[in-house]
């Protein structure tokens, strides 16, 4: 599921990005299939960090041959707001291509949840973008209930204000 700036970049206001966030959610099987796909293509992956990271529910990066992107895989983490994440997930086309998107919503708790952890102000604008672009679309119901759970609701309330 694409989720982090290239979301919020589909869902609201439109910004450069040096790289694509990708929540991924393989069994084991699943993830040597990946690893495996991306060995026969011109990328480095360390499956070593990959398998670790499996463990931890942490992420690990694929950087293209020429260097010119950068994906973070990002493991779901077992918890009930990712697997409404994945329920609510939107299939668009991107380029051609079939991608699942987060929602709108998920996009913008989300960022609020990493604003919280990191203090970063470019998340707080990637949410005040989608909320100018979605306006009366959002729904407004699921983002509250998950404000207090995610502990983001001072957050959410000071974008609002802007």
């Amino acid at each position: 599921m694409l989720v982090g700036s290239f979301a919020s970049s589909i869902h609201g206001t439109p910004r450069a990005t040096r790289d694509i966030d990708i929540v991924i959610d393989p069994t084991t099987q699943g993830l040597d299939r990946l690893l495996s796909a991306l060995a026969a293509e011109d990328v480095y992956v360390d499956p070593n960090t990959a398998r670790e990271e499996f463990a931890r529910k942490g992420q690990f990066n694929v950087i293209e041959g020429s260097g010119h992107w950068k994906a973070d895989l990002i493991y779901g983490k077992p918890a009930v707001f990712t697997r409404a994440q994945f329920e609510r997930r939107k299939s668009m086309l991107l380029l051609n291509v079939p991608v699942f998107v987060a929602s709108a919503e998920d996009t913008i708790l989300t960022k609020l949840s990493w604003a919280k952890l990191g203090a970063s102000e470019q998340q707080l604008r990637d949410v005040r973008g989608i909320i100018d672009v979605q306006a009366d679309k959002l729904d407004g119901t699921y983002i509250e209930r998950w404000l207090d759970a995610l502990g983001v609701r001072e957050l959410w309330e000071r974008v609002q204000d802007k």
